[in-house]
């Protein structure tokens, strides 16, 4: 018994709905600033509908499900991260800015004492 995936291959038809659905997204952006005379519910109302209207043409391609359903996983999944607390995010903070402190003093040594090898030791420039 095989476990090979199986892709499915999009037709032509899918590939026009994809690019007609993000045409008609970028001509409500555009709508919305080419009205920026108007009131702005009239600005935002053109930048929705163009979006909405490109969604429902997405919707219709199997490229379009695929990736409205993946957008739906993502958002599942990120409600699902726990954040930390203010004491945790507090002392996290705190770790970084010590190691940060302890790494630029390492680097300022390690850099000063190759300057010191380099020019005084080896090469005798600096008097």
């Amino acid at each position: 018994m095989s476990n090979q995936s199986v892709q499915t291959v999009s037709t032509s038809n899918d590939k026009i709905k994809v690019v007609l659905a993000i045409a008609i997204a970028i001509v409500g952006v555009i709508g919305f600033y080419y009205l920026s005379d108007k009131p702005a519910l009239v600005r935002a109302g053109a930048l929705v509908a163009g979006l909405a209207f490109a969604v429902l043409i997405l919707w219709t391609s199997s490229t379009g499900r695929d990736f409205l359903n993946f957008a739906k996983e993502a958002v599942r999944e990120t409600k699902k991260v726990v954040w930390p607390t203010r004491s945790e995010a507090t002392q996290i903070t705190g770790i970084v800015f010590a190691f940060v402190l302890v790494m630029a003093v390492f680097l300022w040594g390690t850099d000063k004492t190759l300057e010191f090898l380099l020019y005084d030791v080896i090469l005798g420039i600096r008097k």
